[in-house]
């Protein structure tokens, strides 16, 4: 009963608009950042024959319809005529702009793989084995990138509450407040349906329904999303962009190219695996070494320290 009460609870909620707001841009802005959450579903199968509409460009119209809704975070903070919603509203374009580009850059390289667009058709061309099996760097970064499309920590820097008190949405209140909200789990599970029909195989397994192993494995997808956001702690807005540009985007064009000989030279499977799992471990063995290379300063330093003091010691002595 949780859900339904706070629902209740925000829709008779006043929404409270500031004076100096642009009126009809405050109110659009909400309206767009839903519409576009939800018209992606659209063509997101849940099964062989479990689809709104099947298109033929179907990953084309996914992506082009996700990445409005920044356009609906950029208004936001714009419409609300506070300093606060317009550097969020900034944050979330520079955000959500940097990270839709490996997503992009990824979705083409699965679609060399399948030489469709069609989702069911990219799915059915994982029926020997999922494309996780060739390309996991793919994945990783599909679901890193998502994860920062989607605002979800520890990729929140937009709506940050301890930097900028809410980003976008700081003059929102009610139902307008809760539609963003709204929006972004509804994207949430979409990063994880898409994750799953890309990489996992889509609906394929055996015994149980089409739509029975669809939502199993979105289900696991979403319980890692979870899990993230309660392990991981929010990114500075400068780390968060540099990641994106000297990690994500090479990562993420490195891995167009390797699909693109594998296709165009006939290579064996296994010849893609291996070079997206090396590049894989170079990029992890990077950043491992970055990420503990304060601390091994801290050590060195720390053991210097110790060998002066020992030498000092047996001076006096």
């Amino acid at each position: 009963m949780q859900p339904i009460a706070d629902a209740v609870k925000l829709i008779i909620k006043e929404d409270i608009i500031p004076d100096e707001s642009e009126k009809a841009v405050f109110w659009i802005a909400p309206v767009i950042v839903v519409v576009s959450a939800f018209v992606i579903w659209v063509t997101i199968p849940g099964g062989d024959n479990v689809v709104i509409r099947n298109l033929p460009l179907g990953l084309f119209y996914i992506i082009a319809f996700a990445v409005i809704g920044i356009l609906g975070l950029v208004l936001a903070g714009w419409g609300s005529a506070n300093k606060y919603g317009i550097m969020g509203g900034l944050r979330s374009a520079a955000q959500l702009i940097s990270y839709e580009i490996p997503v992009v850059l990824v979705a083409a390289a699965v679609a060399i793989l399948a030489q469709s667009l069609d989702m069911r058709e990219i799915v059915a061309q994982q029926s020997s084995y999922p494309y996780l099996v060739v390309l996991p760097l793919g994945f990783v970064v599909f679901f890193i990138a998502g994860l920062a499309e989607v605002g979800r920590t520890p990729f929140d820097i937009y709506h940050a509450e301890s930097e900028v008190v809410g980003g976008p949405f700081v003059e929102y209140s009610g139902a307008h407040w809760s539609v963003f909200f709204l929006a972004e789990y509804i994207n949430t599970f979409a990063i994880a349906a898409l994750t799953t029909l890309l990489f996992l195989g889509g609906w394929g397994g055996p015994a149980l329904p089409d739509v029975v192993w669809f939502l199993f494995k979105t289900y696991a997808v979403v319980l890692v999303v979870f899990w993230v956001r309660g392990t991981f702690p929010r990114l500075r807005i400068d780390q968060l962009m540099a990641f994106a540009w000297k990690v994500m985007v090479p990562l993420s064009f490195y891995t167009v190219i390797i699909a693109a000989v594998y296709r165009f030279y006939g290579l064996p499977w296994w010849s893609l695996t291996i070079l997206s799992s090396a590049g894989l471990a170079v990029a992890g063995w990077i950043i491992y070494r970055r990420m503990a290379g304060p601390a091994r300063r801290v050590a060195e330093v720390q053991r210097r320290l110790s060998d002066r003091q020992r030498s000092a010691a047996g001076a006096r002595s």
